[in-house]
Formats: C-alpha cells, structure tokens, sequence
C-alpha cells in the first residue's frame, strides 16, 4: 500500500493537477482502489440549526448579517426538531448528520449545552455527527468528543495567500488552531475548501498542501465549488466548469489518498455524467438533501436513483473508526470554563465587500 506523503510542496500538486486528464484520472482512481471501495459513497445530510445572522464578512457567504440576501434566519432549533431531522435522514440513507451554526465562534453557556444535547442524541441514533459551529477553543472540543461527536468540520477555504481576499474578520492562523484544538481529542478532522472564487490554480494547489501537510491529514476533505448568490460580494463570479471540479477532486485524492473526498456545494450544477467522474476520480463523500444549509442540493431520490445507476452503495456508519461512546451531562468531566478566547480580527479592507456591505445598506 501506498505511504503517507506529508511534505507536499504546490508545484508538486500544481504538476499533478495539470497533468493530461485521462492520466490523472488513472492514476487518481488507481490510488482511491488501494484504499477505499469504489463503489461505496457515505452519504452526510446537512442540517443548518442556527441561520443568519453571522457577525462574519466572507465574501462567499449568504448568511453574513452586513450582506443582503433572501436568507431567513432562524434561532437555534430544538433538540426534538433536530432529532426529527436525523430520523428522516436515516431512513433516506445518510449515515452522518452535519449541525451547522452560523456562529464565528462557540460561546460556553445554554446555547452550546442545547447542541451537546443534540449531539447525544443522533449518536445515539447510531448515525456519525459532525458540527461546523465556527472556531472552538481545546475544552469545548474535548466537551464535543464527550458528548459523542464523530466530525468537526472548519474548513480553510482557499489558500493563505488568498484567504485576505476572501475573509478580513479572522486570521488563516485561527482555522489551522481550530482544527489543532480537534486533533487533542477523538474527534475526526472535516476541512476542505471552495474553488471559483476567484483564486488562481496556485491557490488551489496552495489549500491542498496546507491540508496534505497536517499529520495526520484530515479524515474527510469536502471540495465545493462557489455557488454565487445575489447580494453576497461574489454574487457575479461566473461558476467553475465540471472539468474543474474533476481535476481538483482527483488531486485531492492522490495528495490524501485515506481521506474521504466529498463532493459538496456546487453539485445542482453537474450533470450525473459530470458527477460520475468525480466518482471515479476518487470522490466517496457526498452531502444529501435538498440544501446545504442555505443554497440548493440534488434531491435525495434523484441522489439514490443516480446511485442505483453507477451501482453505488452508501456507506454505512463508522466504518473509518468505531462509534464514539456518549457521557451524559451530569457525568461530564469536562465543564464550560466561560472561555474568553483572543481570535482575530484582522478587519483589513476587502473592496468587493465593502461594496456589498454597502449596498445592502442602501437597500434597508
């Protein structure tokens, strides 16, 4: 079997990527057969518990609060609603259910106390459960790992060189310390990125070696490709073509060759051939449901019929690592510090969201 390769540099992945598509597409879906069954495909449902309203300025997203969007926000859901939630993914074929709140960062107190509930729950619905709540200090990730949590998701984005063309409101440093956080404890790594937003194939190159380089790399990578929405400052980027998307999955795959490559936001957009490439470039992730948490998502009937298709299977749960155990709350080890954590705020000026916080202004 392969080895592990962790010193990757960009013009080594700028050399895979560029390389004739028929022969990087071999050699993707050779290294994908050596370590994982082509044809099974973990399905995760993503289910936004908190929307809107997000103190954030990325300039790629519809639930920042200085953008204007037709996002309608909501307050954090219950723990029945969400239970409700996970049954139904369950029964559609989803084996892990991804929480996602648009917070900047995890706040100790009620709020964070309802989500460790929630994450009881659907662990013991034996599903795997994943958040994505924002940057999270060593304790509230070892309080996660306690209430049975099997992913955190905190995904670079881009590479640090462009990361200040994207983000001005935190620092590339505070993704990569959250994610550090996760690794003191059993929790798996979810950290990808978003191409078509501008960047250049360097930058590319650049998010993939910042995540191959990780020891250990990050059990899930999802790749999405922007889905401009109107009122966000990238709402006139025109998007990425499939061809993209399939050179970018296929290197990731050949840079992380264990990790689980999920083929995320964009994906209304592909064509089931389009998709199936991916597939056989060595993507066995997807997200299922009719949203990713605020913009559109393939069907789950369309999803299993494309999978009845290409003879693909989904992935049951915890075939990577075994079913985390669940502490109750009243036998919690670990308790809220009330963490005041210094993340940054580099607040530089990013012009085109600027000019989108501006106009949103203007149209109060």
């Amino acid at each position: 079997m392969k080895d592990i390769k962790y010193n990757w540099t960009r013009q080594e992945v700028l050399d895979i990527y560029n390389k004739p598509m028929m022969e990087l597409l071999y050699e993707a879906a050779t290294i994908h057969r050596e370590f994982h069954n082509p044809n099974h495909v973990q399905v995760s449902t993503l289910l936004s518990i908190k929307t809107g309203g997000c103190p954030e300025d990325c300039g790629y997203c519809p639930q920042a609060a200085r953008y204007h969007t037709d996002i309608e926000g909501n307050d954090l859901m219950s723990v029945q609603h969400v239970k409700a939630q996970a049954l139904r993914a369950k029964a559609s074929g989803s084996s892990r259910v991804c929480m996602g709140a648009a917070w900047r960062n995890v706040k100790d107190g009620e709020e964070f106390d309802q989500v460790l509930e929630m994450v009881r729950t659907i662990n013991k619905l034996d599903m795997e459960v994943c958040c994505t709540l924002g940057m999270i200090t060593e304790n509230q990730a070892k309080r996660l790992a306690e209430a049975g949590l099997y992913a955190y998701n905190h995904n670079l984005d881009t590479s640090e060189d462009y990361y200040k063309d994207v983000i001005s409101t935190r620092a590339y440093q505070d993704r990569l310390d959250t994610i550090d956080n996760v690794r003191k404890t059993n929790v798996t790594v979810c950290s990808g990125g978003i191409i078509g937003m501008g960047e250049k194939l360097e930058d590319r190159a650049g998010m993939l070696v910042a995540l191959a380089t990780l020891n250990p790399q990050p059990e899930s990578v999802p790749i999405n490709a922007l889905v401009a929405v109107e009122g966000t400052p990238m709402e006139d980027i025109e998007p990425v073509s499939i061809w993209e998307m399939i050179r970018m999955v296929a290197t990731t795959r050949i840079v992380m060759p264990q990790t689980q490559v999920r083929l995320s936001a964009g994906r209304t957009e592909m064509s089931r051939e389009g998709q199936a490439m991916c597939f056989f470039a060595g993507a066995n992730s997807i997200f299922a449901g009719d949203k990713l948490l605020t913009t559109p998502n393939p069907d789950v009937n369309e999803d299993m019929e494309m999978f009845n298709l290409l003879g693909l299977e989904p992935q049951k749960p915890f075939v990577k690592k075994a079913q985390p155990e669940t502490v109750e709350a009243e036998a919690s080890k670990y308790q809220p510090l009330g963490e005041k954590p210094k993340w940054s705020r580099p607040e530089h000026t990013i012009e085109r969201n600027e000019e989108a916080k501006q106009k949103a202004k203007a149209s109060e």
